[in-house]
């Protein structure tokens, strides 16, 4: 399968920052999910809904908005914001297309994600994680215990990132953020 070379590679020991979130919360709902329509995010600026290619938002805000529709299970509207965001295929942008490909049932195309974030970042530890827990689903433990193993090589132990891969390896409960 694809993902062996990569979740091969995954295990070796690398320095630098994890991309995406450390929040072991889930996100809360804000007026992004609650009032805007599909394609627009809350501004707190001018309190009201924009649409998220408006280059008043920044891809910070983009971002929030993204991982606040994933947890909503808006995964479709999810993608549809990370395609808006101006830094473009980032490793913290392919780590959540992946999470939200995964969610929405197109397999191969998160793992294709995933693999990419890795390859931007390979200390990337959420994206290690939401990948573990991918093989997790598919029932490949040996796989996702060699992601376990690179977060904590990469100074991820005590995270969310490690102790959310560590539980669904033990449980085979996987998270929606």
């Amino acid at each position: 399968m694809r993902f062996l070379l990569a979740a091969t590679v995954a295990a070796l020991p690398f320095a630098s920052f994890a991309a995406g979130t450390e929040d072991a919360a889930p996100p809360t709902p804000t007026e992004t999910t609650t009032e805007c329509a599909k394609g627009e995010v809350w501004d707190e600026k001018t309190r009201a809904c924009i649409k998220a290619e408006d280059s008043s938002l920044n891809d910070d805000q983009r971002y929030g908005a993204v991982r606040e529709l994933a947890y909503a299970g808006r995964y479709d509207e999810a993608l549809s914001i990370l395609d808006t965001m101006v830094e473009g295929d980032t490793s913290r942008v392919m780590t959540y297309r992946g999470f939200a490909l995964r969610k929405s049932g197109q397999i191969e195309q998160g793992i294709a994600a995933y693999e990419a974030a890795i390859a931007l970042d390979p200390a990337n530890i959420l994206a290690r994680s939401y990948y573990g827990q991918l093989l997790v689903e598919m029932n490949e433990l040996d796989l996702a215990n060699l992601q376990l193993a690179s977060i904590r090589a990469n100074d991820g132990a005590g995270t969310w990132s490690e102790r959310s891969l560590a539980s669904a390896i033990e449980t085979g409960v996987t998270y929606t953020y």
